[in-house]
């Protein structure tokens, strides 16, 4: 993680699921504040926009030489950007970075990067959404949790990734605990049977429905059998 503030990740590196993981060595975290790699006396790493406008622009030099002394050159893992302008980050990203051995995270701050920064440092950008952060630290966060929990060994159970919403495509089916009754709205009964294959049927059926309320544009891309198609065109009004 390369960042002017490591002070923002104290929380989330120290507390619930990453937290566990980092202790029992499951996830290991670098915090790498780039600041530190300026070399001017006030340790300067932002300056004015070329051809004026507002705000600041993080220069070139500390942060390339940041990266490269932490990751050689080029940089042995990926290097991605957390920018505005990225590529819209989805589950399918979180389970593709799962599957490297490390990856990098740049968090820009100010009104943005010099482009050289993101032509030739940079291998990807990703955004966690169509808004603007002050800094990339709360979208690296994001990155970091969603990625964490797909390594084996950091979630309790191995099983609980593939029925997160979004995995299947779809979104997750209705989740029940005990008590059965609950101010008289009860558990249905199907998950009280016992019978895995029915369960099993109405999770799916029920994640078909709640996907179409919600997002019926995960719907257009999911990958949908014959038996999805029939019910979810039984259940039209």
């Amino acid at each position: 993680m390369f960042t002017l503030f490591p002070g923002m990740f104290g929380g989330v590196l120290g507390e619930s699921i990453i937290g566990r993981a980092m202790a029992h060595d499951r996830l290991e975290v670098r915090l790498h504040n780039f600041r530190e790699h300026a070399t001017d006396r006030h340790h300067t790493v932002d300056d004015y926009p070329y051809g004026g406008g507002p705000g600041m622009v993080l220069k070139p030099e500390s942060l390339f030489t940041a990266v490269e002394a932490a990751l050689g050159t080029p940089p042995s893992c990926p290097v991605i950007l957390l920018t505005p302008q990225g590529k819209p980050f989805q589950q399918k990203d979180a389970e593709r970075l799962a599957q490297f051995p490390a990856f990098a995270l740049l968090c820009g701050h100010y009104g943005g990067v010099d482009e050289r920064i993101r032509q030739h440092l940079a291998t990807e950008e990703l955004s966690i959404g169509d808004y603007v952060l002050t800094g990339g630290e709360l979208a690296a966060m994001v990155v970091m949790d969603a990625v964490a929990r797909l390594i084996p060994g950091v979630l309790g159970s191995e099983e609980s990734p593939a029925s997160d919403s979004h995995t299947t495509g779809l979104l997750q089916y209705p989740l029940y605990t005990r008590p059965p009754e609950f101010r008289g709205w009860s558990v249905p009964e199907v998950l009280l049977s016992g019978n895995h294959q029915a369960i099993a049927r109405w999770r799916r059926r029920q994640a078909l429905l709640r996907t179409r309320e919600k997002r019926p544009d995960l719907l257009v891309k999911a990958d949908l059998t014959e038996e999805d198609r029939r019910f979810l065109n039984e259940q039209e009004p």
